[in-house]
Order: C-alpha cells, then sequence, then structure tokens
C-alpha cells in the first residue's frame, strides 16, 4: 500500500505517520513510498488503540441493516461514521479496501459489530441459482408436464482406444437431417435419431473444459459408453472413467471396439472389467457390453439399441412447459456473435429472444443453432444449443435460466461478479488440519440437501490412510452459534456453501478463532481442502543420483579434506552436489566437491569415462577403491 493512500486513509500526514510508526517500534525505509498489507495493518493497529465511543452508549447499540454486497462508502454512510474510519477498522481485520470498493454481508458485519452496532441482513432477492437448487428443482418436478427425454450420453475411454472414431461412425450414418459422409460438426454435442428416437451425445469428454465441468460439480451425463480396444484392454484412462461412473452413480455400456483386429481378445477385456467390478451380463453382471467395429461400421445399431434400452430402464423424465433451465458445457467468443456458449437443456424450452443468464454472462438469445450450424427456433429438453447473445463468455458448468426481464438477468450477474470480487478481497485464513494428530475435522452447512450431498460425494474422494478427514456437523442453512461453539470444541473449519452465517455468529467465531470459510464453487471448496489435506502428509526426501566415479588415487589427506584422483563409471560427477562415499555395499559418509578437475582445468562436471580430480570436504578417510556418489536430495510433498 502507498504511503500516500495509508496516511490519507489515517487522515496524518506522511512525516506524522513515519514518527508515530517509529514511535510504535514500527520501522518504515527512508526512502520507502510504499509498505506491504501486513505492515499497514500493523501501523493501523498501533494508532487506533483507543476504544471508538459507539453511539448512543445510553440505549444500546443501534441496529443497522447490511445488504449482501456494499461498497466502504455506502457502508460508512450506513453507520453513519467517517469513511476513513471504516476502512482502519476493515484493515485491523485483514481486508485492503479502497472507498469505491465492495465488501460482502460476512465482512460489514463483522466490521459493524466492531464499531459497537447491531447487525441484520438486508434480503436481496437474488435468482443466481446454484448446482445442488437445480438439481431439486428438476427431481422434485412431478407436474402433468414431465415426459419422457432423450438420454445425454458421453462417450469415454482411453486414448487411441476409438472414441473419435467411434463418435464419427455414428455421426455419419445417424445425425438427425443430416446425409450420411462428411459432415462438419459445429458444437461439442449433437442428437442422433434411431427407431424414431433422439440420443444426444456429448463430444467432450477430452476438452478441458468438461474436465471443468466436472470440477464444478456439474452433471449432465446420463449415460458413459466406455469404449475398451478388444486388442489392448483396460487402460489407465478405462479405470478413470470407471471411477468416475461410480462416483457420479452414471450408468455404464461397454463398447468393446476394434474386433476387427486378428488380436482381439473380447473375453480378456470383460474379465479385466470384472476384476474392477465392472461385471458384464454375459457374466452374471448388469452392465451392458457391446461388441464393435468403428471402423467397420459393425455393432453400431446394436449399440444404440443398447442406449435406448438403458435409457428406458432409467426412465429419464423433464419437463419442455417447465422453467427452462441448462448447464454450459463449452464456451468461447466468435467472430460476428460474440460470447458464445453450448447449453445441454435439461427442463423447459429455450426461445430466441428470451433473456437468460448463466453465471456472470447475462443477454437476449440472438440465435439458436444446432451442431450443423442450423438456425433454431425453439430448444427443447436434453437438446445440444449453442447460443449467441451474452454479455460475457459464461463458464463450463454455469447453471443458464431464463429471466423474466434484462434487469433482473444483470442483477442476478452482477451478483455473481460481486461475489468473485469480495472473495479476492478477504485475507482469509488458510483452511488448515491439525499437523500432530494428522486430522481435518470439517462443519460444513449449505443452500440445499443437493449441494450437502455433492460436497460430501466429493470429499469422500479424498480419503486416505495418512490423514484422517471427518465430517463432525453438516446441515442446510445458515451458520449459527452452535456450529461455532462446536466448532471450537472439536478444533473444526466451518464451512459454508452458498449461504450465510449469523451476526451472532460472526462475532463469537472472531471470540473463539474459529475459521469460517465461504464459497459459491465446488471446486474452489475442493482445491482447499485438497491442499489442506496434502499439507498434513508427511513430507519425503527424494534421492537423484548423477553419477558415480571411483577413487584410483588418494594425492593429500588434510583435517576435514581429501584431495584424491578417479574416473568417471556412470553418469557424471557434479561440483556443489552431495557426494556419497561408498565401501563395497555400505555408505561410509558423506561430503562435498570443493573443486573438481578434468585434466587439470576447473570445471563443473565431468563426465562418464573421463578422469578427474577433486578436493572433498568430509570427516571420512577415503582409500583406493572407494566409489563416490554425486547425488542431491530435495523434499517432496506427497499427493493425493
Amino acid at each position: 500500500m502507498n504511503l500516500s493512500s495509508l496516511s490519507s486513509e489515517l487522515n496524518i500526514s506522511i512525516p506524522e505517520l513515519r514518527a508515530k510508526a517509529a514511535e510504535a517500534g514500527i520501522r518504515i525505509a527512508p526512502k520507502a513510498n510504499k509498505v506491504d498489507n501486513f505492515i499497514a495493518k500493523r501501523i493501523t493497529e498501533a494508532l487506533s488503540k483507543k476504544k471508538i465511543e459507539t453511539p448512543q452508549a445510553s440505549t444500546g447499540p443501534k441496529l443497522v441493516r447490511i445488504p449482501p454486497f456494499i461498497t466502504v462508502r455506502e457502508f460508512a454512510d450506513t453507520l453513519n461514521r467517517p469513511v476513513t474510519e471504516v476502512i482502519k477498522a476493515l484493515i485491523q481485520n485483514g481486508v485492503m479496501a479502497t472507498i469505491n470498493e465492495e465488501v460482502d454481508y460476512d465482512t460489514a458485519a463483522i466490521i459493524a459489530q466492531d464499531l459497537g452496532f447491531e447487525v441484520t441482513a438486508e434480503e436481496r432477492q437474488t435468482n443466481a441459482l446454484g448446482l445442488g437448487q437445480m438439481q431439486e428443482i428438476l427431481a422434485n418436478d412431478t407436474s402433468e408436464g414431465v415426459i419422457h427425454r432423450p438420454p445425454i450420453v458421453a462417450i469415454m475411454g482411453h486414448v487411441d482406444h476409438g472414441k473419435t472414431t467411434l463418435l464419427d461412425a455414428i455421426r455419419k450414418t445417424n445425425v438427425v437431417g443430416g446425409e450420411s459422409g462428411g459432415i462438419t460438426q459445429h458444437i461439442g454435442a449433437y442428437q442422433v435419431k434411431h427407431n424414431n428416437k433422439l440420443i444426444t451425445f456429448l463430444d467432450t469428454p477430452g476438452h478441458e473444459a468438461f474436465s471443468e465441468m466436472r470440477a464444478r460439480g456439474a452433471n449432465v451425463t446420463d449415460l458413459i459408453v466406455l469404449v475398451v480396444a478388444a486388442d489392448d484392454g483396460v487402460r489407465p484412462q478405462t479405470v478413470e472413467v470407471i471411477n468416475r461412473a461410480k462416483f457420479s452413480e452414471v450408468p455404464i455400456i461397454v463398447a468393446i471396439n476394434k474386433i476387427d483386429k486378428e488380436n482381439a481378445n473380447p473375453m480378456k477385456v470383460k474379465q479385466e472389467l470384472a476384476n474392477l467390478g465392472v461385471v458384464t451380463e454375459e457374466w452374471g453382471g448388469k452392465t451392458v457390453a457391446v461388441e464393435v467395429s468403428a471402423k467397420q461400421g459393425q455393432g453400431l445399431e446394436q449399440l444404440l439399441d443398447m442406449i435406448l434400452l438403458v435409457a428406458e430402464v432409467e426412465d429419464f423424465k423433464a419437463n419442455p412447459e417447465g422453467k427452462p433451465m441448462g448447464t454450459v458445457i463449452e464456451s468461447h467468443t466468435e467472430r460476428g456473435k460474440g460470447p458464445v456458449a453450448t447449453v445441454i437443456v435439461q427442463s423447459g424450452t429455450l426461445h430466441v429472444g428470451d433473456i437468460v443468464v448463466a453465471g456472470a454472462g447475462y443477454g437476449r438469445i440472438k440465435s439458436l443453432e444446432d451442431e450443423l450450424g442450423r438456425k433454431l427456433k425453439n430448444a427443447v429438453p436434453a437438446t445440444p444449443v449453442e447460443i449467441a447473445g451474452f454479455s460475457v463468455t459464461p463458464q463450463a458448468g454455469d447453471i443458464l435460466q431464463t429471466m423474466p426481464n434484462i434487469e433482473s438477468a444483470k442483477e442476478s450477474a452482477n451478483f455473481v461478479l460481486r461475489q468473485k470480487r469480495s472473495h479476492t478481497l478477504k485475507s482469509r485464513r488458510q483452511l488448515q488440519g491439525d499437523a500432530s494428530s494428522k486430522t481435518l475435522n470439517l462443519i460444513i452447512k449449505a443452500d440445499v440437501a443437493g449441494s450437502l450431498e455433492a460436497i460430501e460425494q466429493s470429499l469422500a474422494k479424498l480419503k486416505n490412510d495418512e490423514v484422517t478427514l471427518q465430517i463432525i456437523s453438516k446441515g442446510i442453512g445458515e451458520i449459527n452459534e452452535s456450529d461455532i461453539l462446536l466448532a471450537a470444541s472439536s478444533h473444526a473449519t466451518v464451512i459454508a456453501f452458498r449461504t450465510k452465517t449469523n451476526p451472532k455468529a460472526i462475532n463469537l467465531a472472531k471470540q473463539k478463532q474459529v475459521s469460517v470459510d465461504t464459497y459459491e464453487v465446488i471446486y474452489e471448496l475442493l482445491e482447499d481442502i485438497t491442499s489442506a489435506v496434502v499439507k498434513l502428509f508427511t513430507p519425503e526426501y527424494e534421492h537423484t543420483t548423477f553419477g558415480k566415479g571411483e577413487v584410483l588415487a588418494i594425492f593429500r589427506t588434510e583435517k576435514g579434506q581429501m584431495i584424491v584422483g578417479g574416473k568417471v563409471i556412470s553418469g557424471e560427477l557434479r561440483k556443489n552436489k552431495l557426494l556419497g562415499l561408498w565401501r563395497g555395499e555400505n555408505e561410509i559418509g558423506r561430503g562435498e566437491i570443493l573443486e573438481l578437475q578434468e585434466q587439470k582445468i576447473a570445471t563443473k562436471e565431468v563426465a562418464a569415462g573421463r578422469e578427474f580430480g577433486m578436493k572433498i570436504k568430509t570427516p571420512t578417510k577415503i582409500q583406493v577403491g572407494d566409489i563416490l556418489e554425486s547425488f542431491e536430495e530435495t523434499l517432496k510433498q506427497k499427493s493425493l
């Protein structure tokens, strides 16, 4: 922070600021015109030790209503306090915000309470939807308009097992309204018609956007077609897909591809799958397996039949007359169109001209296009469609919904932007576990049951043998005082997912030094918790050997030092690296290369087959025939 800004906020001159900081034992370099945020906070605290008198002390604390987001200037006006005083209090609480920046309700509530006010939330209706909320809306829609919808299918598998070839083979012969032959796909999803029924295929499993969408908790896939090459069998990415399907409870249909190859062995594939818990019907299990040759077009009809059969059993439904909602599967900016997004419609019907919002993007739908770039007037559930008309590009995994007017759409989008901005303003204490007991205790509160379930499922994947990740308590609704007291007694961190913390709980959390972390996106929550778990792992040393040399001559022996000569027998010897001293099978000591020469010329390294001279710092007496190992050891953090 600039000294000029800090002096202005504290309402004193820069020389006076330097003098008062020095009196408080805080040194500012004579030529410095900036200090870091930590020093700024210390200075503010030192110059603000006098207790602030609260207004209307005789009549009790004044009640103020605070909206979800408020600028520092508006906040000061609400409290009827000078802006400098409010900024001073913000700095003391680790928040560096200027007069025109926004803070969220939780931050403002803490500051207001510090200044002697009683706080209540000013409810402002927002139309922003979370993943769990949309899942509950879709699951609980039992209106008469609910009908069967096409299944949404993702084709996944190991690299080079034929995913793309299979997708192309299905697309070329079955795309709705298309002709067989070279069809250029327009977006990352398409529909096929088989036996007069539609199937929607996602063509994004290898894209980064798809991974991001999965990380955010969005799951639009109804079925996974797992492609396994008959001549190669189960591979690492095959296992990843199986684990992903188990985690998200999505049914699998196995497509055993490349059965036209001479060395194809479908039975071996089924055995390997059974070992992973994917037992095919032929082996007495419930998983459908179809033998295909994407290259020859063999078995495609049967595969599509099985997709429709499984879809019929799973009974996928949606309401085309309900509230229009969908999930963004990919997005980009296109010349002539601006920000565009590919969306899978999951409820209701989208029309050209509808006002929509998805994350921070909003606007009126200018155009709807299918996978072939054809203009559409509307899009019903399970339809993949490219939408143009957004103000900014939405993110993969954002939830799209229609709005009654452009003002409410803009307000919803701005709400998302303010949330993101307020998170960057907070100087939040990093989520930490107990290093001594290697435990991370959490108390989780979420907005709805769907969100809570998604979080629990995601955290289940972080379980391991070394660190204990324990959910002490979980529930729906705002963080209350009971949650804080439980967190304090169990040394837990409180996680608030798309929910608030009531003012009394905020104040109690500060007194009890309980960390309350607020999240709006699942993948951010998972990143922080994963990082906290990894930090609790016991680090290990990684030993890297560069080369070895044999001692052929001893030239000089001094106290703590020796000069020797020899020949490099493998790799290379490097100066300034550690040196292991070996005699037979035993390491007899360690040393450090002080000087290294080749043909009496100083060098940093000597390669295999070359002779060397070396001055070694070591207390160990080296003998002719000993082996010198050049190596380094680095501290390596374990990963999940």
